[in-house]
């Protein structure tokens, strides 16, 4: 595939679209940025797209060849939303479709992992993107981060389990190459940092970095799910929880090579990007 291909990228201004968007455009690659309200974006042609209004894909499809399905967010099943699209995106000739996922997530399992299932069936090739939690998940504008800020408390249900934590950045990186190489990868890739890391470990990283105090209290399922409830959908907030009962057993304690060997350099660490983050970096 050269560079005069056009790939549609949804979520474009989320936490990884945008970054995904950036690093396609810097290599000279055609971009069509979606967003719900056509966004602009540097270096792009920014286009009006909304999962659930069947209405903004035609125009966000005509021309495009790939595209990157980052799933409408808090929806319990994607499957119902982006699968439509899907066989209108092959229907309007995408050759090449990559799909962000998560490592919690397998092949046919729940939420997006239907949308997994289903794609090596409609697009000749295709990747599914399966990151583990993101590192920004503490420095962003997500629940962890606002606790950090708001108590120097970071609350889960994960016990001792220990998490190869992933920059976005990276997974940013690892999408490009999934997107632009010749061959596509025309599998699935479980993207972590260099370590895995238990959320002890994060609070005394950021403790250590930053000056402040942060320490992890350890809830159960329960409370999990019902701090969650107050910030999300019932039944995605059971989701999240339980995925926090999946690390506490050992889901997530892993660290896979996968960055290094797509982008040819190590993911970064979480330090490195606390220290980022304090000098005023992503």
């Amino acid at each position: 595939m050269t560079t005069t291909a056009t790939t549609l990228v949804t979520g474009a201004t989320g936490t990884i679209g945008s970054r995904t968007v950036a690093q396609l455009t810097a290599a000279g690659h055609r971009i069509k940025a979606a967003s719900r309200r056509a966004t602009a974006v540097a270096g792009a042609e920014a286009v009006a797209f909304d999962w659930y209004d069947p209405a903004t894909h035609a125009a966000a499809l005509d021309g495009v060849d790939r595209v990157y399905l980052i799933p409408p967010p808090g929806e319990p099943d994607p499957a119902t939303v982006m699968l439509p699209f899907l066989q209108r995106a092959r229907a309007a000739g995408v050759r090449r479709a990559v799909l962000l996922s998560s490592s919690a997530i397998p092949e046919g399992g729940p939420a997006v992992g239907a949308v997994h299932q289903a794609l090596p069936g409609l697009f000749e090739q295709w990747a599914v993107l399966r990151p583990s939690w993101f590192m920004q998940n503490f420095t962003g504008a997500h629940a962890h981060a606002h606790s950090i800020r708001d108590e120097g408390i970071i609350w889960t249900a994960t016990g001792d389990g220990r998490v190869g934590f992933v920059d976005a950045e990276d997974i940013a990186a690892v999408a490009v190459r999934a997107l632009t190489d010749e061959r596509a990868p025309d599998t699935d890739l479980v993207l972590t940092g260099p370590e895995a890391l238990g959320y002890d470990d994060i609070a005394t990283t950021i403790t250590e970095v930053t000056g402040r105090p942060v320490v992890h209290r350890r809830l159960s399922y329960e409370q999990m799910r019902d701090r969650l409830a107050t910030q999300l959908p019932s039944e995605f907030a059971a989701m999240l929880a339980g995925m926090d009962c999946a690390i506490a057993e050992g889901a997530e304690d892993r660290v896979t090579d996968t960055v290094r060997r797509l982008t040819g350099r190590p993911p970064r660490s979480f330090r490195a990007l606390v220290e980022s983050h304090v000098r005023g970096g992503s």
